[in-house]
């Protein structure tokens, strides 16, 4: 994996940089409404976001804790949909669920991404959490470790080799090779334990995405990461993502209130908050916007020209 070591410009130690989530709404739960996406998209660019990422969720499951499918669309195909009808800003997946994508179908797709954006993909991948989905592929969800595995194993091989000789539970390149091969090496950043232990982790990714904590708590949780990551690679950067669910109210002197798994508070209290989590390892923060009670550009706009600012590279 230590080939792996060229980032795109927007992830570099000790600094952080800045996502949204789509879909880019206040939708509480409830199905999406995908109209004003690419309006949005385009307007994150421009008021100096770093990334957009896309969910992968197959099928709606009214008993999942989110019923949303996502951003109701594919996500490889809504990102290259994205990457199209805008400039600069990056397209990240998080993240992939390999377990339920061929992995020579996704080589395929990627390669395709990088060779049309060269630099734009940011590749998050998962083992995936969604049991209809599962059902629905006719994939058993609790060999998706397994998947997972093998999965990746192929997808690396195939980007990375010429003609490899692969065999695996999803089928065999023998005397074969895939085309095109990507324009740039592409990070594979893991998005939670992936049904893996944190040895393989930091062994096999070149990221870490990892779920919303207090600083204090996702301060261990880097640092045993980066120990492992010592012990299996040597003192190599390997930078860490965390979506933050985020209601930005409109008075900038609000307090700092917490919500589930995200925050609740003023724009200075922000500012404080992202400081502390830069401090501790976090290279790029994701906002969430699904609960904000204020008009997603006022938000965008607030952010763009108050936070993001104090923070560039």
């Amino acid at each position: 994996m230590d080939h792996y070591l060229e980032y795109p410009d927007i992830l570099k130690e000790d600094r952080i940089t800045f996502g949204l989530t789509l879909p880019i709404d206040n939708y509480h739960g409830r199905k999406p409404d995908m109209t004003k996406q690419l309006e949005r998209a385009r307007l994150a660019e421009k008021l100096g976001f770093h990334s957009l990422w896309l969910q992968d969720v197959l099928l709606e499951d009214p008993t999942f804790e989110d019923p949303a499918t996502g951003q109701i669309y594919d996500s490889l195909i809504y990102l290259t949909y994205l990457a199209s009808q805008t400039k600069t800003i990056h397209l990240g997946t998080a993240a992939l669920v390999l377990p339920l994508r061929h992995p020579l179908r996704t080589a395929k797709e990627i390669a395709s991404i990088s060779n049309l954006f060269p630099g734009r993909l940011l590749l998050g991948v998962s083992s995936g959490d969604r049991r209809k989905d599962f059902e629905g592929l006719n994939v058993p969800i609790m060999e998706r470790g397994e998947w997972f595995r093998d999965a990746h194993q192929v997808i690396q091989e195939a980007l990375d080799k010429e003609f490899p000789d692969s065999k695996s539970r999803f089928g065999r390149m023998d005397k074969s090779n895939l085309v095109p091969k990507p324009k740039e090496n592409i990070p594979f950043y893991m998005t939670g334990y992936c049904q893996q232990s944190l040895d393989w982790i930091a062994e096999h990714s070149d990221g870490w995405m990892f779920y919303p904590q207090r600083p204090d708590k996702q301060r261990e949780t880097i640092h045993q990461y980066r120990e492992k990551v010592r012990l299996y690679h040597g003192d190599v950067f390997r930078p860490f993502f965390m979506p933050l669910p985020l209601i930005l109210e409109e008075d900038p002197d609000h307090p700092v209130e917490k919500i589930p798994a995200g925050y609740r508070t003023g724009r200075k209290g922000l500012v404080g908050l992202i400081e502390e989590y830069r401090s501790i390892g976090v290279n790029h923060l994701m906002f969430n916007l699904a609960r904000s009670e204020r008009s997603v550009e006022a938000v965008l706009a607030e952010l763009g020209s108050e936070v993001l600012p104090l923070f560039r590279l």
